[in-house]
């Protein structure tokens, strides 16, 4: 339709000279490259998902804490994409789910929790994992600020003289 309306353009105004003729032409064709591009572009650019995959940070959840639950898409040019909670829908056997993250609570009953992801758009596309939640936390058992001070302030004091020059 633009072709159409760019040719009514063109033969609705007075050819004069075989130089003017020529620049009309040389002007469409700019434009119809331009319009390739730009469609070249787009198609380039819209990849679509072949599959998705949990890039998970760790090998297991932390109660009492938010995990980031990561996941990545696989495009059809091979490459990998980040994906939010924008794009994927997100199921959890257990826990608080706020966007891509799971709020696992201290008094968390199970030993694992199974994540199930697809595509918004194209819900045939899914996956899911298994996340095992972690048993022993080494934070609860690492010293506090304060008590760590105290152990600084109350070891023994141990002389420091600096030897003189005889």
């Amino acid at each position: 339709m633009l072709l159409l309306q760019l040719l009514n353009l063109i033969n609705s105004q007075p050819v004069w000279s075989f130089y003017h003729l020529c620049r009309k032409i040389n002007c469409l064709k700019q434009i119809l490259c331009s319009l390739g591009f730009i469609g070249l572009f787009t198609v380039a650019k819209a990849q679509k998902i072949d599959s998705l995959f949990f890039n998970l940070y760790t090998d297991s959840l932390k109660k009492g804490s938010w995990n980031y639950i990561n996941v990545d898409a696989k495009l059809s040019n091979g490459k990998y994409m980040p994906l939010t909670s924008e794009q994927l829908d997100f199921k959890i056997s257990a826990g608080k789910l706020e966007r891509n993250t799971i709020w696992i609570d201290w008094t968390f009953p199970y030993d694992s929790i199974i994540v199930e992801v697809s595509l918004k758009k194209e819900p045939a596309v899914r996956k899911s994992i298994t996340i095992w939640i972690k048993k022993k936390d080494e934070q609860l058992d690492a010293p506090v600020n304060d008590s760590l001070l105290q152990q600084i302030n109350n070891r023994p004091k141990t002389s420091t003289k600096k030897k003189g020059k005889n």
